[in-house]
């Protein structure tokens, strides 16, 4: 492929032949183009360097600097994306895409809208957090929203497998990366904003405005958002895309009524742009109904009926992480990702609504992370349960303790501290009587925990299917 296929307006290298697109400079071969993203200048050039030593044809680079094969651009990630596009045929373009951002909601509305599509017999495919899925198998996505290299290379195996939609987790790293520049989203979805990445974004007017910018017809033709959320309804008037809303208490296109949340499921009466359906889901807690809603609205907006969305919905199994429920010898003790203050107060409020007897909670805050919610999550946590075990979530290159003592920093009540994350979890459920709720949040489905640069095996399914068969051993020996 000649590098004028793959990169507009580059003159003089636009009949090289390039075999190749890369971002990493070890790993540039003969006939690459290689796109350094480094901001400094003398990066940049020991980069280019080794991409050149290393075979690449050309190499793209914010900085001109005095070699005949780097150019210099503007903007080297979002060159970088659109080439990988066109690497890749433009598969993107043979896809109906959707696009799901937002701080909380992204991996379970994007799960829904697949599994729906799915049950009305479309061949869906799903990137995210929880891994890259079609045709029937699952393998890891190195990040949320992956490089364009991993994501058009993606799109392509997937439309060669028969894919029809994707539907994809779009965050604000991708956003503010240019990870999805030269994708024409068919639809996307704005969840919510709440505070999240402070440690990236710094501040949260400028992680707001990244996720608001998603929402430009670059990106995609049509928006669906949740009208609900202070944040996205102070936009709206300025949203330069046809969009639909969803929510519970604003007046939307698509809402909800009739409510009812057990630890079985929720029920609710769905009006979906005047399409009145009856919804009976496993999804549990009222932050559900709203990724149910947002779910609603995509697919009708793909072309379902209103009996194909009640076919899509009703009886959906939960997702692996989000508010997984285990009956433990009448405890509930629940799984889920919450990882964020706005997150966490969902879980333990949903929690609350579902038991008049006590609610536990084991949970800790990602080490080299966004600092700022530690304190607000801890006066979540004593704000809203009634037992409190502070615990280790991936501590990364940070002193469990310090992490902890931040936490702390917003409590003023008698909670535990137990920094092992097994033991946390033994004791809190052992602490628990009938009926109690105990939430472990933060993980979810993650299989590790990372300490010191290592991932250590690790799951919080693991600990309680352990304590469970342990429980029942004894049972049978006494």
């Amino acid at each position: 492929m000649h590098l004028k296929e793959l990169v507009l307006g580059v003159k003089k290298f636009e009949d090289v032949e390039i075999s190749n697109v890369c971002r990493e400079c070890e790993k540039a071969a003969a006939g690459d183009a290689y796109f350094c993203f480094s901001t400094d200048k003398k990066t940049a050039l020991e980069r280019c360097e080794i991409a050149i030593k290393n075979g690449a044809e050309v190499c793209f680079s914010y900085f001109d600097l005095g070699n005949e094969k780097v150019v210099k651009t503007k903007d080297a990630r979002g060159d970088f994306a659109r080439a990988c596009a066109n690497f890749y045929g433009r598969a993107c373009d043979q896809l109906k895409i959707v696009g799901i951002t937002g701080t909380n909601g992204k991996t379970t509305t994007s799960y829904v809208i697949g599994e729906m599509l799915k049950r009305n017999g479309k061949k869906v495919g799903i990137i995210g957090t929880s891994g890259v899925v079609y045709g029937g198998k699952t393998y890891d996505c190195p990040l949320t929203t992956p490089d364009a290299d991993f994501l058009h290379k993606t799109f392509r195996d997937m439309l060669d497998a028969g894919v029809e939609y994707v539907v994809m987790e779009v965050s604000a790293h991708a956003i503010d990366q240019k990870r999805i520049d030269g994708i024409l989203f068919d639809v996307g979805v704005l969840t919510n904003i709440t505070q999240d990445h402070l440690d990236y974004f710094k501040t949260f007017d400028a992680y707001a405005s990244t996720k608001l910018s998603f929402f430009t017809p670059k990106h995609m033709k049509r928006a669906i958002v949740c009208a609900d959320d202070n944040c996205i309804s102070n936009f709206l008037p300025h949203c330069k895309v046809p969009y639909q809303t969803y929510g519970i208490y604003t007046p939307c296109d698509t809402f909800a009524i009739d409510i009812f949340c057990a630890m079985t499921g929720t029920r609710f009466v769905a009006n979906v742009c005047d399409d009145v359906i009856d919804i009976k889901t496993n999804l549990i807690g009222k932050y559900n109904v709203y990724n149910s809603l947002a779910a609603l609205s995509v697919c009708k907006v793909l072309g379902l009926d209103s009996k194909s969305l009640a076919l899509g919905l009703n009886f959906i199994n939960p997702v692996e992480g989000r508010f997984n429920v285990f009956n433990v010898e009448g405890k509930f003790v629940v799984v889920d990702y919450a990882h964020s203050p706005d997150g966490l107060m969902n879980v333990l409020t949903t929690a609350r609504a579902l038991t008049d007897k006590k609610v536990f909670v084991v949970f800790g805050c990602g080490g080299n992370r966004d600092r700022d919610k530690r304190a607000k999550m801890g006066k979540i946590a004593e704000d809203n349960a009634d037992f409190v075990c502070l615990t280790d979530d991936n501590p990364r290159f940070e002193e469990e303790m310090d992490i902890i003592k931040e936490i702390e920093g917003g409590m003023k009540r008698f909670h535990f501290v137990e920094p092992d994350r097994k033991t946390a979890i033994i004791k809190t459920i052992n602490l628990a009587r009938s009926g109690d709720i105990i939430v472990i949040a933060g993980k979810g489905a993650e299989k590790y925990q990372e300490i010191k640069g290592v991932k250590v095996p690790y799951n919080d399914f693991d600990v309680i299917y352990s304590y469970i068969n342990s429980a029942r051993g004894q049972k049978e020996l006494s």
